[in-house]
């Protein structure tokens, strides 16, 4: 087990990998770092393995989380920052992040970017938007005072990663992490950041539209999931409204003239009322479900404590005395 393990996910980053690196090892040195490639195009995975001192690992299912899902399985630490390789996260928060999951008991520690330079760095003003937009929904849907919901400067325990259930395939990875720790009332704490746009050359991989869609999307699901009494009580509201709002006018003419005339709509109105319903006691259902769920993950938790007590027990598998030099040949840390 590592003390610190640095997680890099990398796509197409030839042009800044190895300053992110380089950066990394001066400011944490007895980190390990681990670089996954996920099918880059261009020179990305010879350069972290010539960098020395790169553990260089690949996940060949394109999707920034699908190579989380990977690095989680695979990577043992006592703390964990994950960040991208494209040079927008200046290594020197890095000690005070780990320092929170390590003598602070954090479970997630976020890089917030918005409260520093992200608006006046970043390029893109759609991007900026989707930002606020994502942050102020979160805060209402699901409470939340984290100030930070997409940046992908984070700092994770053990804990927290292996019992984090990752889902989502691409960049709605971070709001899934954002959401689930909300939920499950882990301790996060905010970690000011600069945020530096990318260098000149270096192509962001988020699309603005179709990665925003897919953000807002997991937010809906998430909340249908996570808060289905909240969610299916606005349904069955919905549907009750409109059922109401049809029913009136045939409920004024029956109190006129003793007639029915509309007599489809007085049925359609009748199952919506019981669609309603059934949406309500839905609800209520799945929010006992999701209530023993939660119940479960603590005694998930309290297993995985004493998992990472018995590997702490055992010792590392390398000393840092073992631990390959920086010189050392790439080749044999890299597959």
């Amino acid at each position: 087990m590592d003390d610190i393990a640095i997680l890099i996910p990398c796509y197409n980053e030839g042009k800044t990998i190895g300053k992110v690196i380089a950066d990394w090892r001066r400011e944490l040195p007895e980190a390990a770092i681990y670089v996954y490639d996920n099918n880059s195009t261009d020179n990305t995975a010879e350069i972290a393995s010539g960098a020395g001192g790169v553990i260089l690992r690949r996940e060949y299912k394109q999707g920034k989380g699908n190579v989380i899902r990977r690095m989680f399985r695979e990577i043992d630490a006592r703390a964990y920052i994950m960040v991208d390789g494209d040079d927008t996260y200046p290594a020197e928060y890095g000690r005070q992040m780990a320092d929170l999951v390590l003598e602070h008991q954090a479970d997630m520690v976020v890089g917030d970017r918005l409260s520093s330079t992200y608006f006046e760095e970043n390029k893109r003003p759609f991007h900026n938007l989707g930002n606020s937009l994502v942050r102020g929904l979160i805060r209402a849907l699901f409470h939340s005072d984290i100030k930070d919901i997409m940046t992908g400067y984070r700092a994770f325990s053990y804990e927290f990663v292996k019992t984090f259930p990752v889902l989502s395939r691409g960049f709605e990875i971070e709001t899934e992490m954002t959401i689930h720790a909300i939920d499950k009332n882990l301790q996060v704490e905010n970690v000011v950041v600069q945020y530096r746009d990318r260098p000149e050359g270096s192509q962001s991989k988020l699309n603005t539209y179709s990665d925003g869609w897919k953000v807002l999307r997991t937010i809906g699901r998430l909340y249908r999931i996570y808060r289905p009494l909240q969610f299916y009580s606005l349904l069955a509201m919905l549907l009750a409204a409109v059922s109401t709002a049809f029913l009136i006018p045939v409920l004024i003419t029956f109190a006129r003239t003793g007639l029915v005339p509309q007599f489809p709509t007085l049925i359609v109105c009748g199952f919506t009322y019981i669609a309603a319903l059934n949406s309500l006691f839905a609800g209520m259902i799945l929010s006992s479900i999701v209530q023993k769920d939660r119940q479960d993950f603590e005694m998930a938790l309290i297993r995985c404590r004493q998992e990472r007590a018995s590997h702490e027990s055992i010792g590392p598998a390398f000393k840092k005395s073992e631990r390959p030099s920086h010189n050392a040949d790439a080749s044999l840390r890299s597959y």
